[in-house]
């Protein structure tokens, strides 16, 4: 797999037994409801855990023997060759690798997947993310997470643990467009988003060292795909289904691409094309509608909150305030099939 060329922000999703939608001056417009069922089953209290992105690696780092993984091997390309495929390195100086599959992991702007799929269609969300961390404050609950908007912005916060110790990942989600410009203080620049804000916002922004604490990136993401494989190659993650922000769901939906495909290649000759393509068509089956429902959603979701105009965006408040829409759309279109899937995986059940 070749590195990606986007960097990858320092957090992954969140931790905690309460999840609310608020309105920015605190004003409650959803309780997202956990199943108690799945937790149940799964042994798991809440369904989001937080932890640093470097924490995760590291965790999965340790169950890989040595001499797997080789880093600094940019792959620029490859080429299918008789009973397998010769991956392509940039490094002119270290030779080519055959294999008998080539799995496409390498990022939103995969070279892998590039020439395999063609042009990802690129395109700007509308929005820029400032991701950040900081140590637990006191009088925040530590088994809360909320996310806020006022007409345009997002301004949301979830507990997390880190080497052991409690904290808090928060981010803010503005309107953007490629090519906007970056604020000369990053941290002007937020406290001034937040102005008026309702607590704890504003005491996390003071706890953060933004130097050390705070990626900033623009969001994009490609047209859903319906395929996933051709011949020997097959991708996973970003490099075939980029999710923004609003699934909160990117690194958890490539790490069940990896567990979902190793159970399809499972006992599968890999020297065989045949019985190559029946297990990647299982995978597909699996996963392509699934993925794709969820990643269009969290478009969708994105776009209903950031890019309507005051007129729209106005009635889509009032509405959101004053009915229970909001959290009837969140429980159709993302909680129940997330439960649905959980529920499918039996064999991580502990009761």
């Amino acid at each position: 797999m070749s590195r990606s060329r986007r960097r990858s922000p320092p957090l992954y999703s969140c931790a905690c037994n309460l999840a609310f939608f608020k309105n920015k001056w605190g004003k409650e417009r959803a309780l997202l409801p956990f199943n108690a069922e799945v937790e149940r089953r799964m042994g798991i209290k809440g369904w989001q855990y937080g932890v640093l992105r470097s924490s995760a690696f590291q965790k999965m780092l340790d169950l890989v023997p040595e001499g797997v993984i080789f880093c600094n091997h940019e792959v620029t390309g490859y080429e299918e060759v008789e009973g397998g495929v010769k991956v392509k390195f940039k490094d002119s100086n270290t030779a080519p690798v055959t294999a008998d599959i080539l799995i496409a992991g390498d990022g939103i702007r995969s070279a892998v997947s590039r020439q395999a799929f063609g042009d990802p269609q690129l395109f700007h969300t509308g929005i820029r993310l400032w991701l950040a961390w900081c140590d637990h404050i006191p009088g925040i609950p530590a088994n809360t997470g909320v996310i806020s908007h006022d007409w345009q912005y997002q301004a949301s916060f979830f507990p997390m643990l880190h080497d052991g110790k409690p904290g808090f990942e928060w981010w803010v989600v503005e309107p953007a467009w490629e090519g906007k410009q970056l604020p000369d203080d990053p941290r002007a620049h937020v406290e001034k988003i937040l102005q008026g804000w309702s607590d704890p916002m504003p005491q996390l922004v003071e706890a953060t060292n933004f130097d050390t604490q705070v990626y900033r990136w623009d969001i994009y993401n490609r047209p859903s795909m319906k395929k996933w494989s051709t011949g020997r190659i097959v991708g996973i993650g970003d490099a075939v289904h980029p999710v923004s922000p609003y699934a909160a769901y990117g690194m958890g939906m490539a790490i069940e691409d990896g567990y979902f495909l190793a159970k399809a290649l499972d006992g599968v000759d890999l020297r065989d094309v045949k019985a190559v393509n029946a297990g990647f068509e299982l995978f597909e089956k699996q996963r392509v509608d699934y993925v794709n429902h969820h990643m269009e959603f969290a478009r969708f979701t994105s776009n209903m909150f950031h890019s309507l105009p005051w007129p729209l965006a106005r009635l889509r408040d009032l509405v959101f305030d004053y009915t229970p829409f909001l959290k009837g759309l969140l429980q159709k279109e993302y909680l129940k099939r997330a439960e649905d899937e959980t529920m499918n995986l039996k064999e991580f059940h502990v009761v």
